[in-house]
């Protein structure tokens, strides 16, 4: 799946960014921040490991050149996401080389759990999806965009329980320890960045608890941290800005990122 991850770059600020709509970006932009975007590869053609790397080069690269090509004050950087560019974001966080603050639409920090590793109920009420039909629609060719055809794909995985295998090419059921390397959850130092969550309580593709397990461990290790919890709002919340509680929010967003890029 192909969700925004996002760099945001303040021009006396600075932060960065995926896809994501133009109206988001504005609102970035009219705050005094430059958007960058990060192209990653996708799964399954992509493997997990692949996926963070492109991450953590894009913001290798982005701190090596944004002085010279963008006149950026690189030592003040954010990430930004959601869903699974929330999931990318706060992976960012247990890089060496890290972001100064991260900001998680709905993103999630265990891919260990039985939210993410068995059958869900939701997907399940939907039309069954035969394996024939998820796989006839990925290929071997290495992506890194992909249209809305492919969501059958990831409506199988999450009907039968295997997207984390997918994606990873390890299966959580049998061992999950090597996957213990990619959830954020289990590998909070007191180093982390400063990190804003927002999740919906009605979010019915990432349980609301991702997010609020991942403040409990954030403050027990002493890392500053907020959880923006929207009442009865569910996934994607964030692409309807007209909304007055979902316009606060990103006003919270923004003062978030001028608190801790100042």
């Amino acid at each position: 799946m192909e969700h925004p991850l996002h760099l945001l770059y303040d021009r006396k600020h600075t932060a960065c960014t995926g896809k994501c709509k133009k109206e988001t970006v504005e609102r970035y932009n009219q705050a005094g921040f430059s958007v960058f975007s990060i192209d990653y590869r996708l799964a399954p053609e992509s493997r997990l490991p692949e996926i963070v790397e492109d991450v953590r080069d894009a913001l290798a690269w982005l701190k090596q050149e944004g002085q010279s090509r963008f006149d950026l004050d690189v030592s003040r950087i954010a990430v930004a996401g959601s869903s699974a560019g929330g999931y990318l974001g706060l992976m960012t966080g247990t890089f060496a080389d890290k972001p100064t603050a991260i900001v998680s639409f709905y993103g999630y920090g265990d891919i260990v759990g039985d939210w993410y590793g068995r059958p869900d109920p939701f997907y399940c009420r939907m039309p069954l999806v035969t394996r024939d039909e998820a796989y006839s629609i990925v290929g071997n060719r290495v992506i890194s965009t992909a249209g809305l055809g492919r969501f059958s794909f990831y409506q199988y995985c999450r009907q039968q329980g295997v997207w984390a295998k997918e994606v990873s090419g390890i299966n959580p059921r049998l061992d999950k320890q090597p996957l213990l390397a990619y959830c954020p959850l289990y590998r909070v130092e007191p180093d982390y960045p400063p990190t804003l969550l927002l999740h919906g309580t009605k979010d019915t593709d990432v349980p609301y608890e991702q997010s609020a397990l991942m403040a409990e461990e954030l403050t027990r290790k002493g890392v500053p941290n907020q959880l923006i919890r929207l009442e009865g709002m569910g996934h994607l919340f964030d692409r309807n800005m007209s909304d007055p509680v979902v316009a606060q929010a990103f006003d919270q967003v923004i003062d978030f990122l001028q608190t801790h890029l100042r």
